[in-house]
C-alpha cells in the first residue's frame, strides 16, 4: 500500500501556454475517470490523489514541470502535521525543542522550515493534514499524547508560551520599523541584553543608524540581537550567517549558544555546516521532495546527523533520501596546476580610497585553477575582484596581460519583471533552450524548471543558482563569483562548488571565489589569498599562498582548528580547549594535515 503525493506549483502551471497534456495523457482519465481535471476557479489543474495510479506520465508531459508526483509508506499518512490545500505542500512530523539546548535542523530548501517555524511558535495551528475540516486543540493534544512536544502544544493553546523569532529576509526590517538599530533593540530588550549583545556582535559603529542605512551583515546582526534580546522560552533562528563574515558568524553562535546555557530552547536553520556543526548539540533532518512534502527524522547527536545527512541515508529509519553521498577529498593542492599556463600574473597592488585603502601582494592565477579569498568584510576582497578585472584602476601597479572575466556580484537585483530564460538567453548571446550550454551549465545547476519564472519571484537559493549560471555562460577566461553560497542550502552549496571546480577544468578556465562559507571554500579553493586589516579603514592581501598555508593561517586568526571527520573527511571545528584543540594549537597546525 502506498499514499500519493500530488502537488502542483501554480506559479509554473500555465494552462494557456500548453495543450492540456496532463489532463489529455492521463491513463486514469482515458479509463473515464476524473483523475486531472481543470479547476475553473483558479485556472489550473487539480489531481485527485485518491485515484492517481503514481504512473507520472503528467509529470514527464508537462512542459513546465509543474507536477510532482510522489509515492509514500502508507504509515507515513499517520505522521501528517499540516497541509495547506489541494495538491499542496504537507509536512510529517515535527522536530522536539529542547530545554537547555541548541538543535540544529539541516535540510534543503522547501522541506518545510518555515511551516516548522509558524506551528511551534503558535503562528499556525496545525491541522493534521485536515484542511478542509481543521481540529480543534483536544484532537491535536491527544495526536501528541505521551510525547516530548504535548507540553509545548498545551502552552500554545493557553496562550503562555514566548516564543521569539529571528527571520530569514532580514531586509524586510527596514519595511517595517522606521528608526535606528538602538531604537530596534531598545524596543525588543526584555531582558536588559542589548549592551552584551551590541558588544559581542560587533555591533557599537552601526548601532546608531537608520535601519535602511545598514548592510546585510548589520541587519543580519540587529536581527539576531533583536531576537536574543526577548524574555521567551522557545527561539528560533532561520540563517542567521548570511551575510556575515566568518569572525562575525562566530560572533553570533557564541550569543545562540549563550541562550541554551541559560535554559531556554533554541533551534536553528542554518547551511554553514562548519557553523551548524560547532553551535548544535543535536541535529534533525528535513527530507522530502522540495515544496511538494517534508518529513522530519528523529533526533540524533551533532556529529551523527551531519554524517547522516552527507550520506543520504537514515539507518534508524532505513530510509533513503538522496541517491549519492556527498564525499570530500583529501588533498587538493597548488601542485596539480604548477605546470599549467599562468593566466593573471599581477604584481603588488594599491586602490586607495577617501577613508580605506587596500593593498595587495603579487600573485597569479592558473588554468583549471580555482582561488578562493577569504577574509573579513571591508577589508578589500570585492576591490581586489574588480582591479583584476580591470573595472578599477589600481593607484599603484599594473596588470601585465588582459583576460576578460565574467563578474557575479554579491547582491543581486532582483526588482525586475523578466522571465529566467530571458537573462539566460542574453548571458549566452543566443538561444539557451536545446544549446549545448544548456545541457553543459543549465541542467547541472538544476534550473531548467525556471525558465518561465519571472526573476522577481524567485527565491534567494533560485536567484542564486540563477545568477551563477549567468555568469559561468559568459564568454570570459575567468569567472569571478562574489559570495556564491547565500541562500542556498546545505546540498547545493556542496553540488554548486564541485560543478564549479569540474567547470574550470574541464573548459581550462579559471576562477575566483569569495565566500565566507569555510567548508565550501576548503572544498572548492586549489589556492588562496588571505585579507587582514582593519575592517573599514585599511585592507591587506597576501600573495597567492597554498591552500593548507592559507587555511592554517586564516584559522589561526579565528583562534580555532580543524579537525576531518573520520567517515566522511569534512573538516569539523575541535570544540575550544578540547585536548584535540589544545594540542594543535601547540604545534601550530590549525588546519589538519593530509
Amino acid at each position: 500500500m502506498t499514499h500519493r503525493v500530488a502537488v502542483l506549483d501554480k506559479e509554473l502551471c500555465q494552462p494557456k501556454k500548453c495543450g492540456l497534456e496532463c489532463i489529455k495523457y492521463c491513463p486514469v482519465n482515458k479509463s473515464g475517470a476524473d483523475c486531472i481535471i481543470m479547476n475553473e476557479e483558479i485556472k489550473k489543474a487539480q489531481i485527485d490523489e485518491d485515484i492517481c495510479n503514481g504512473c507520472g506520465i503528467c509529470v514527464k508531459v508537462c512542459p513546465f514541470e509543474a507536477i510532482t508526483i510522489v509515492n509514500l509508506a502508507t504509515e507515513l499518512g499517520t505522521d501528517k502535521i499540516h497541509q495547506y490545500g489541494k495538491n499542496s505542500f504537507r509536512l510529517y512530523r515535527l522536530p522536539t525543542p529542547k530545554k537547555g539546548e541548541v538543535v540544529g535542523l539541516l535540510g534543503r530548501n522547501g522541506m518545510g522550515k518555515s511551516t516548522v517555524v509558524s506551528i511551534l511558535s503558535g503562528n499556525l495551528k496545525p491541522n493534521l493534514g485536515e484542511y478542509e475540516n481543521p481540529p480543534e486543540w483536544d484532537q491535536i493534544l491527544k495526536r501528541f499524547a505521551g510525547t516530548e512536544l504535548k507540553d509545548h502544544f498545551e502552552k500554545i493553546k493557553n496562550q503562555t508560551i514566548k516564543a521569539a523569532i529571528k527571520p530569514q529576509q532580514v531586509y524586510n526590517i527596514s519595511q517595517v520599523f522606521d528608526g535606528t538599530g538602538k531604537e530596534l533593540l531598545d524596543k525588543y530588550d526584555q531582558r536588559g541584553a542589548a549592551t552584551d549583545l551590541i558588544r559581542e556582535l560587533d555591533l557599537k559603529n552601526s548601532i546608531e543608524h537608520h535601519v535602511k542605512e545598514l548592510s546585510g551583515g548589520e541587519l543580519q546582526r540587529i536581527s539576531v540581537a533583536a531576537a536574543a534580546s526577548r524574555d521567551a522560552d522557545f527561539y528560533f533562528f532561520d540563517e542567521p550567517s548570511s551575510y556575515n563574515d566568518v569572525f562575525q558568524r562566530r560572533g553570533v553562535a557564541r550569543v545562540i549558544h549563550g541562550l541554551a546555557n541559560i535554559g531556554k530552547s533554541v533551534m536553528v536553520v542554518e547551511h554553514d555546516l562548519t557553523l551548524l556543526d560547532f553551535l548544535s548539540d543535536y541535529i534533525e533532518i528535513l527530507y522530502g521532495e522540495p515544496a511538494a512534502y517534508g518529513i522530519v527524522s528523529g533526533i540524533l547527536s551533532t556529529k551523527v546527523g551531519i554524517n547522516v545527512f552527507l550520506d543520504g541515508y537514515l539507518p534508524n529509519e532505513n530510509v533513503r533520501f538522496r541517491d549519492k553521498k556527498f564525499s570530500f577529498d583529501v588533498s587538493s593542492s597548488q601542485d596539480d596546476f604548477e605546470k599549467g599556463e599562468v593566466l593573471i600574473n599581477y604584481p603588488a597592488l594599491k586602490r586607495n580610497y577617501p577613508a580605506f585603502s587596500v593593498t595587495v601582494q603579487p600573485g597569479q592565477v592558473r588554468r583549471g585553477e580555482v582561488m578562493g579569498i577569504m577574509g573579513a568584510n571591508a577589508l578589500g576582497k570585492t576591490t581586489m575582484m574588480k582591479m583584476i578585472a580591470g573595472v578599477e584602476k589600481p593607484d599603484e601597479g599594473t596588470i601585465d596581460k588582459a583576460v576578460t572575466i565574467s563578474y557575479k556580484p554579491q547582491y543581486i537585483p532582483n526588482d525586475y519583471d523578466v522571465e529566467v530564460i530571458s537573462v539566460l538567453d542574453k548571458a549566452n548571446e543566443g538561444p539557451i533552450f536545446g544549446s549545448i550550454e544548456e545541457e553543459q551549465i543549465v541542467d547541472p545547476l538544476k534550473i531548467k524548471k525556471l525558465y518561465n519564472k519571472s526573476i522577481k519571484n524567485l527565491s534567494g537559493g533560485e536567484l542564486q543558482k540563477v545568477a551563477v549560471a549567468t555568469c559561468l555562460l559568459k564568454k570570459a577566461d575567468v569567472y569571478a563569483l562574489d559570495e556564491p553560497s547565500a541562500f542556498l542550502d546545505v546540498e547545493d552549496r556542496i553540488a554548486i562548488a564541485k560543478f564549479i571546480q569540474r567547470f574550470v577544468r574541464s573548459y581550462a578556465k579559471s576562477a575566483i571565489i569569495i565566500d565566507h562559507d569555510i567548508q565550501l571554500m576548503d572544498l572548492i579553493s586549489d589556492t588562496m589569498v588571505i585579507f587582514e586589516g582593519e575592517s573599514g579603514k585599511e585592507g591587506h592581501g597576501t600573495s597567492t599562498m597554498s591552500k593548507a598555508d592559507a587555511m592554517n593561517r586564516f584559522l589561526n586568526s579565528l583562534d580555532i582548528t580543524f579537525r576531518r571527520d573520520e567517515q566522511t573527511l569534512r573538516p569539523r571545528v575541535n570544540k575550544t580547549g578540547s585536548r584535540l584543540d589544545k594540542q594543535q594549537k601547540d604545534t601550530g597546525n590549525f588546519y589538519y594535515k593530509n
